[in-house]
């Protein structure tokens, strides 16, 4: 594996930003950044084996910085929504900054995804490190986070994230990118599969009611591949909510600690297959029904609603608000360690 890294660009407080290209044998390879600790480019072959791009990325480092898609990069302390931004946690209530309608999401708008984190080259993978103090977006503990990346010469990425506190806290980390099988347009032609039966119906903000629903009969029905713009016009209360889905599906069999597949995509045109494998116990999809205005492309396209899909592999939204959920309490002396597979044919 050949991984080189470069200066890409400088935040506002002068820190450096650094990018990281991991590259197989065949060619195939993925940069990363260390702002967000994010993913901006993998580049593998189609069905002809032309390689390119199939993220949403931006030219230059600071593009990242704030964007509204957190296109590739790790949101926390708590990715996706916290009604409201207020939790209770051994009978103290946390307020959190408030940054999507009335709720708090992705750690609010100076959480992980627009910090920049330290970085090295780790063997033949690259890591990269974030120390959260306590107090900082409104969250209990000094926490230590770690996100390793390795790239494989079967074209597979694997995430390891792992978090420590010296205090109890809440956690919920994920990747945020998007996936564009063909590169360029829509993904609405995309086909999907999600290995869940089950979903969680959220109110008009996208917060979870509490109910867990199955999917049969619903537009929410991913059980077989079909493409993912078949249903998203139907009448629905989720698809209107967030205007496309944006919504969490709880995948069938997950077990602590073990890897079971979420979610599978297919490419019409480039014909690409990417499975995606976690540890998690949920997934949420997103499929980019507001990327209009976000930050061009390396290449100069402008995106639009709908040219990528992000599959979030995660916790469920609000749990530390909904205590039949997954727990997502992280207490000293315990690792936090989830693990998501991108594996790409």
């Amino acid at each position: 594996m050949e991984i080189t890294k470069e200066l890409w660009g400088m935040a506002p407080d002068g820190k450096e930003i650094f990018r990281y290209t991991m590259k197989n044998a065949s060619g195939a390879y993925v940069q990363l950044s260390s702002l967000g600790a994010g993913i901006t480019a993998i580049v593998v072959p189609d069905k002809a084996g032309k390689l390119s791009n199939v993220v949403l990325g931006y030219p230059k480092a600071l593009d990242y910085l704030s964007d509204g898609p957190c296109a590739g990069k790790i949101p926390g302390r708590y990715a996706n929504r916290i009604a409201k931004g207020k939790f209770t946690l051994d009978g103290v209530e946390y307020s959190l900054p408030i940054n999507n309608g009335p709720n708090h999401l992705h750690g609010g708008p100076d959480g992980f995804q627009n910090q920049v984190w330290e970085s090295r080259i780790e063997g033949d993978a690259v890591e990269f490190l974030y120390f959260a103090a306590d107090g900082e977006a409104g969250y209990p503990g000094n926490i230590k986070v770690i996100a390793h990346y390795a790239w494989s010469e079967d074209n597979a990425l694997k995430l390891v994230m792992t978090a420590e506190t010296d205090a109890p806290t809440v956690v919920n980390l994920t990747n945020h990118v998007y996936f564009n099988l063909d590169g360029e347009g829509t993904v609405l032609d995309h086909e999907m599969e999600l290995n869940a039966s089950e979903y969680l119906p959220t109110d008009e903000t996208l917060i979870p009611t509490g109910e867990v629903a199955p999917v049969a009969g619903t537009p929410m029905d991913f059980g077989e591949r079909k493409k993912i713009g078949r249903d998203i016009r139907e009448d629905f209360p989720a698809l209107k909510f967030g205007k496309g889905y944006d919504n969490c599906w709880l995948i069938d069999g997950a077990l602590p600690g073990q890897l079971s597949t979420a979610a599978e995509l297919w490419g019409p045109v480039s014909g690409r297959h990417l499975e995606v494998l976690t540890t998690q116990p949920a997934v949420q999809v997103y499929t980019g029904n507001w990327l209009s205005g976000c930050p061009k492309s390396p290449s100069g396209y402008a995106y639009q609603d709908y040219d990528a899909v992000a599959i979030e592999c995660q916790h469920t939204p609000d749990a530390p608000n909904q205590p039949e959920f997954p727990s997502t309490v992280l207490r000293p002396g315990e690792v936090l360690e989830e693990a998501i597979i991108w594996s790409f044919d």
